[in-house]
């Protein structure tokens, strides 16, 4: 399939497409005439990459994770995605805990009757 047959079949543009193959997400092999011919599976594996974005995943971790299987010559299996989604939710979970203390800090200043006489207060268990 051609670059804009794909863009078309996807709904990413074209420089996205070429982007995600310059991070090595996408292949392509190259008509003697120089285009590029994508497997009849890309629309089905962008739709991966996708909906792993929308789960949180950046670009790099999703090249990194697809570099690694390759290496390894695979496709990931049941166990490798929980694992991968788990340590996503962890890594969210722990955001979610520093934003949470966060406006917990800024609802104190608010509360607070001087705003500048308002010592911070570091969470149990962090230095800095």
């Amino acid at each position: 399939m051609k670059i804009g047959e794909l863009s078309t079949a996807s709904g990413l543009s074209r420089d996205t497409l070429r982007f995600y193959e310059k991070l090595g997400l996408l292949r392509a092999q190259r008509g003697s005439n120089g285009y590029r011919d994508y497997p009849a599976d890309a629309v089905q594996w962008l739709g991966y990459v996708r909906l792993a974005q929308n789960l949180g995943f950046t670009l790099a971790e999703i090249s990194a994770d697809l570099i690694a299987l390759s290496q390894e010559g695979g496709t990931p299996d049941a166990v490798q995605l929980r694992a991968a989604l788990q340590a996503k939710r962890d890594v969210i979970d722990e955001r979610i805990r520093s934003l949470q203390h966060l406006r917990d800090e800024l609802q104190r200043r608010l509360d607070a009757p001087d705003l500048m006489a308002c010592p911070l207060q570091v969470p149990a268990g962090e230095n800095s």
